[in-house]
């Protein structure tokens, strides 16, 4: 979501005469775009500010600007603290950058803008085209979040849940389509959440897979609770609906999941993997989870390390607990700092030998890839991604870019599988 931010705010900027430079030096401005969910967010904004206050130290001091969660979450005791920095942006307020810029030009004064009005934004947002060129491209089309999970500071920093309508989303996505888009991925903290006059998430699945040009479909982050029955069939009835659910469970114990305030159990989550695995036998999982959570025993543990044998993640991202201020589990007691890296430690190992399994099973096979672009210092050797996610790396003197193919998987390592084009043609194989 923060790159699909970042892209809208340099075509923002552009409105206000400003272009992106990739040679820090010469920039008049430096946007830093933030996260707050991990740790050490805030450490890592005055590290960069204290980096660009080097590199500028015999030159005209840039605009610094931060925008993004940390903004939202710490705006004034940013400015407080660091006389460097310009001016603060909520998530919800960055269509104001140009404003912000002129202010800061004209005034000398620094400015923090923290509103939650994300209608506004939105409304500002659907007069500026999006520009993103990328054959894979992201679209938000949901933010915010009503869930209030106690670990989880994003219902402060991004607001209520909030979901743009489906006729502004259709016409963005045709939008990056005619940039070159060839998939598409809807983003939101909820991203299952969406409702926009009755219309759900599966609607705007169906409305965007019209477009010729969108050859597939993704969505992340979804929440088990606004998994829907009609969400659950398109998976059997869209032929462009990607087989891949990121669907976070956090933890396999029932104990730490009320104390979490999921509002599901794990019997929930597993008859809603069970029920989409029923409608696609082709659909594979990933997920988050948080270890060493407060309260959290051996018993606990153990439980989260069953979880991984019965559902068979593809892909996990495992995070060691840290209290996030202002959320009711940074005021919970928290377990040996020892033991929950021990845990980790141990769930990494074993969710990274899940995840090569999964991998070594596609050696000897074919897969269908969609070709985003030719690397770098590597002559005549193009990357993709699999239905799955995963990279795929082949050479060839063909340009490939925007082109799904058949791919003989020969083999690979834990980050890219390595292949070669198959003889077959592919064209159609995506036609709604």
């Amino acid at each position: 979501m923060n790159e699909y931010d970042s892209n809208r705010i340099y075509d923002i900027a552009e409105k206000n005469n400003y272009k992106k430079t990739e040679n820090s030096i010469d920039a008049d401005c430096y946007v830093l775009n933030t996260c707050h969910i991990r740790e050490k967010a805030t450490e890592k904004v005055y590290h960069e500010v204290g980096r660009i206050k080097k590199e500028f130290r015999n030159k005209k001091k840039p605009i610094i600007i931060i925008t993004g969660c940390v903004a939202q979450a710490e705006g004034e005791i940013l400015l407080q603290k660091e006389k460097y920095i310009d001016a603060v942006l909520g998530p919800q307020s960055y269509h104001e950058i140009n404003k912000t810029i002129q202010k800061i030009e004209r005034d000398k004064k620094k400015i923090n803008i923290t509103n939650f009005d994300v209608n506004k934004k939105f409304d500002n947002l659907n007069l500026i085209k999006n520009k993103n060129s990328k054959v894979s491209s992201f679209l938000t089309i949901q933010e915010g979040c009503d869930k209030f999970c106690k670990f989880c500071v994003v219902p402060y920093t991004r607001g209520p849940e909030f979901s743009r309508s489906l006729d502004e989303l259709f016409k963005e996505c045709k939008e990056l389509v005619n940039n070159g888009a060839r998939e598409i991925t809807l983003l939101g903290q909820n991203v299952n959440a969406y409702n926009n006059n009755g219309k759900k998430l599966s609607d705007l699945i169906y409305k965007i897979s019209e477009i010729e040009n969108v050859k597939r479909v993704r969505y992340t982050t979804s929440h088990p609770i606004d998994f829907s029955r009609d969400l659950v069939e398109i998976h059997k009835n869209s032929k462009k609906l990607m087989p891949l659910i990121h669907l976070p469970v956090q933890s396999g114990s029932n104990k730490i999941l009320k104390s979490m305030n999921r509002k599901h159990t794990i019997e929930d989550y597993l008859d809603l993997v069970d029920m989409l695995k029923k409608n696609n036998p082709n659909i594979k999982f990933s997920s988050d989870f948080i270890i060493g959570y407060p309260g959290e025993t051996d018993n606990d543990f153990n439980e989260t390390l069953k979880l991984l044998d019965r559902v068979e993640f593809i892909n996990s991202y495992s995070f060691l607990y840290s209290p996030r201020p202002g959320t009711p589990a940074a005021k919970m007691k928290n377990i040996d700092f020892l033991v929950a890296k021990n845990r980790l430690i141990t769930f990494q190992k074993k969710a990274f030998a899940k995840k090569m399994q999964f991998k070594k099973r596609l050696f000897n096979t074919k897969s269908l890839v969609l070709f985003e672009n030719k690397m770098r210092n590597k002559e005549n050797y193009f990357f993709g991604r699999d239905e799955y996610l995963n990279s795929v790396i082949v050479k060839t003197k063909e340009n490939l870019s925007g082109q799904i193919k058949e791919v003989n998987i020969i083999n690979g390592n834990q980050n890219t599988l390595f292949g070669e084009i198959s003889n077959k043609s592919i064209n159609n194989v995506y036609a709604a």
